[in-house]
């Protein structure tokens, strides 16, 4: 019992600073936030640019109707497919959550995957210019290969990075170069403190696992979306307007059984797909987190329980403020 209230803020704290749990795909993000939440009275604002999409459920792993009613979620199922949803509209909503659950005596608990809303949120957003209608419509009627060509041609150090699977990134940049005239790189780095709230005493904490224990989760969370209905997920989607959407589109899993529904892979082939895609996925996570994001890494051994991962996260978090006060009695 003495421990259980130690771990709980006292009420003299009126503002508990954010804590952020950031790392790769099935690291294990959830279940240590979730129980971090419990033990600190916090509430979790989900950073994923893919789960604040509404039916996008099974492929985004979204947390359980009975973990969001264990603790508060935010930034869940806030979007229609229907609607574009970016790293601004991200900064304000999670600004306002952050503030509801302070204005409450919580702790808020940032945990996702999407880098860019990390930085966002912790930095501002960038100085790079808003989409222009008429040159989208034409670059998304460029082949790939010919944008592709065009990047690295013009930015280099963008073209050796970026996701060259990914369509809607490398429209992005090959777009910002065109109205701007300046590489994208240079322009991704130029951000701006001005842009929004600013969260720099925030703890921020990465999770990471040996590659083989990592792989071996994937494949498995992979399985697991697929025998709990993945492909009739996608398939009442797309009558939702899931193809239409080209972010929504990218989130992977969804690609590849559209892909499947239409013909072009057989199930065991689209299953395989979508391990290696997650896999190379959570290599290009972990590459952005450890050169964009400052963060206390701890590494999750095979064996190791959520519930010893939260204590060492909590450990990690108190030792990034001056006082552990800050976070904790």
């Amino acid at each position: 019992m003495a421990k259980t209230a130690e771990l709980h803020p006292p009420s003299s704290i009126l503002h508990p600073r954010p804590i952020l749990i950031a790392g790769p795909t099935a690291v294990g993000k959830s279940e240590v936030a979730l129980l971090l939440a419990e033990k600190l009275g916090g509430e979790i604002i989900s950073v994923d640019s893919m789960q604040v999409y509404r039916g996008l459920d099974i492929g985004t792993a979204k947390p359980s109707p009975a973990e969001r009613a264990r603790v508060p979620h935010h930034l869940i199922d806030v979007a229609d497919l229907a609607v574009s949803f970016d790293a601004a509209k991200f900064v304000t909503l999670a600004n306002e959550a952050v503030a509801q659950i302070q204005s409450r005596g919580k702790v808020p608990i940032l945990c996702g995957g999407t880098g860019l809303y990390f930085r966002a949120f912790l930095e501002g957003l960038g100085e790079a210019p808003p989409a222009d209608a008429k040159l989208r419509a034409e670059l998304e009627a460029t082949p790939l290969a010919d944008l592709l060509r065009e990047l690295e041609q013009l930015d280099p150090a963008t073209f050796a990075r970026i996701d060259r699977q990914n369509p809607r990134r490398v429209i992005r940049a090959v777009e910002v170069i065109r109205l701007t005239g300046k590489p994208f790189s240079e322009q991704r780095a130029d951000w701006n403190p001005a842009s929004s709230i600013q969260h720099p005493a925030s703890a921020a904490v990465g999770l990471t696992r040996a590659p083989g224990d990592l792989r071996r989760r994937i494949d498995a969370r992979v399985d697991q979306m697929f025998a709990r209905g993945l492909v009739d997920e996608a398939r009442r989607l797309l009558d939702q307007g899931l193809a239409q959407n080209p972010t929504a589109m990218q989130a992977i899993g969804y690609r590849q059984v559209v892909e499947h529904l239409r013909g072009e892979s057989s199930l065991p082939e689209t299953i395989e797909l979508v391990k290696v895609r997650t896999r190379q996925f959570a290599k290009r996570q972990m590459t952005w987190f450890r050169g964009q994001m400052q963060a206390n890494w701890i590494t999750i051994t095979a064996d190791e329980s959520a519930g010893a991962v939260a204590e060492r996260v909590l450990s990690a978090a108190k030792a990034s403020f001056p006082s552990g006060a800050d976070v904790v009695g």
